[in-house]
């Protein structure tokens, strides 16, 4: 839409407020938006990575190479490369300028999370289930597995048996979520039993833990400056935290505090949440709700609900908030359609012209003295000529927000995509199951069936009643 028609109050609208759009090609399982935001990358449950163009709501890219479902995404700083983890035991980083496999990683245990590094896209760390997370260098075509830990760093107690009995937990560690920091220089990791790891990437180590919460830590996510986090566990509090520089020169570990600042929560209904993210600039929470359709979104300022969005009639996993714009993206759990949530916004028609103007009621129209004058064909065509000989300039593309000198890679689109699944080509059978639907079927007035039908019928019915007449004609020349 032209940014001049829209009006600028409602520009100033930093969340949405309706459910805009729905997009889908097969049944999406997790989503994505890459750092620009003009593509949303999508795991399909058959293993197939669907990228879409956000513009246009089209196919743009489509990348086979796993065969079970895709657990999580992750884009590149740049917005070339696309890590995607699935369960198949495998990661594969996709160069996205010709759509080919550029490395295929296999683990020992199926992948629950795999982050690339904000600055280096050949190294990444992955989360495994019921396993110690990794941390793989992918430089070389032979990837260099590096086994990080999931026992806290805790102060040893004077005590030998407390010792002892505080080892016995910490075996039961694991780390079920990692992230990397905005620098790539230290991970972040969440263990089922609510602790927070930081680890140095350079040593492997762990510099500094702190406890969260009781229960599992499901899902962690930076902000976009870096300088918050939010988590969702599985005691059904969602909670932001301030994170520090940690890469600040002369940091002593031993000295940072890391509080929580918010909890949100259902305290009436007690829900549970199935995903968390951001806004663009970090002021707002969204989250989807367990065996529920609605979307909360949350004010961090006050802390206080500002909106519930109301989705459609099924359950919404994975919910994406767009880096730029108040857009949220989210795949339902049923269907695999990708719901889109935006602003509505009322056109500003006088943008189209300086002398346009909106009126609330009729007025009278005065005419200019010239301006229903009958010009002579010669001048007519003379000025379409000098127009014509106007340079247009269709090359150059103005800045976007979000557009900076460094993103300079733009992925082709391929226009030859023929197996694209559509809405109309698949019909829902029971819930969660899906089938193609058979050719023509539901276009049989196209083709004249139903008058074929009727033909058909009173074709028999005159067959009928030719043979009662028949058959009456014969009684009678017996008799």
């Amino acid at each position: 839409m032209n940014l001049s028609l829209i009006d600028p109050f409602i520009l100033a609208q930093d969340y949405p407020d309706a459910l805009t759009g729905k997009v889908r090609s097969g049944h999406a399982a997790c989503i994505r938006f890459n750092r620009k935001g003009d593509f949303l990358a999508t795991g399909r449950v058959d293993g197939t990575v669907v990228i879409f163009d956000i513009e246009t709501n089209g196919v743009a890219r489509k990348l086979r190479g796993h065969t079970r479902q895709i657990q999580a995404l992750s884009w590149s700083g740049d917005g070339r490369y696309l890590l995607s983890s699935s369960q198949d035991w495998k990661c594969i980083l996709w160069d996205l300028q010709d759509g080919t496999k550029l490395r295929t990683v296999r683990f020992e245990a199926p992948v629950y999370i795999a982050e690339l590094h904000p600055l280096n896209p050949f190294l990444f760390v992955a989360s495994l289930f019921e396993d110690q997370p990794l941390l793989v260098d992918i430089s070389s075509c032979i990837p260099l597995k590096h086994q990080l830990s999931s026992v806290p760093k805790r102060p040893k107690l004077d005590r030998p048996e407390l010792n002892e009995k505080q080892a016995l937990q910490d075996a039961k560690q694991s780390t079920c979520v990692t992230i990397f920091t905005t620098q790539g220089d230290h991970i972040i990791a969440g263990t089922n039993k609510g602790w927070l790891n930081i680890i140095e990437v350079r040593s492997r180590e762990i510099v500094h833990s702190t406890r969260l919460c009781n229960g599992i830590i499901i899902l962690l996510r930076l902000a976009a400056s870096g300088r918050d986090m939010v988590s969702n566990a599985s005691d059904r509090v969602i909670r932001t935290i301030p994170i520090p520089n940690l890469s600040q020169p002369g940091l002593d570990m031993n000295t940072i505090k890391i509080e929580v600042e918010h909890k949100f929560q259902d305290v009436v209904n007690r829900l549970s949440w199935n995903h968390v993210a951001f806004s663009s600039t970090g002021d707002y929470v969204a989250a989807s709700t367990f065996m529920n359709h609605d979307i909360y979104v949350w004010e961090r300022g006050h802390g206080s609900l500002v909106k519930i969005l109301e989705g459609p009639k099924e359950e919404l996993g994975v919910i994406e908030w767009h880096p730029h714009r108040p857009f949220v993206a989210a795949c339902g759990i049923e269907t695999g359609r990708v719901y889109l949530w935006s602003i509505i916004t009322p056109q500003r028609w006088s943008a189209l012209a300086p002398d346009f103007a909106e009126v609330e009621e009729n007025v009278e129209y005065v005419e200019r003295e010239d301006e229903f004058d009958i010009h002579p064909i010669e001048e007519i065509h003379k000025r379409r000529l000098d127009l014509e000989d106007e340079a247009l300039d269709v090359l150059t593309v103005d800045p976007v927000k979000g557009d900076s000198v460094h993103d300079v890679f733009s992925m082709p689109v391929l226009l030859d995509i023929v197996d694209s699944e559509s809405e109309e080509e698949i019909v829902a059978v029971g819930p969660g199951t899906m089938r193609r639907k058979s050719p023509g079927e539901g276009r049989e007035w196209m083709n004249g069936a139903e008058n074929t039908n009727d033909r058909e019928d009173q074709g028999a019915f005159k067959k009928v009643v030719t043979t009662a007449g028949e058959k009456t004609q014969s009684r009678s020349r017996k008799r």
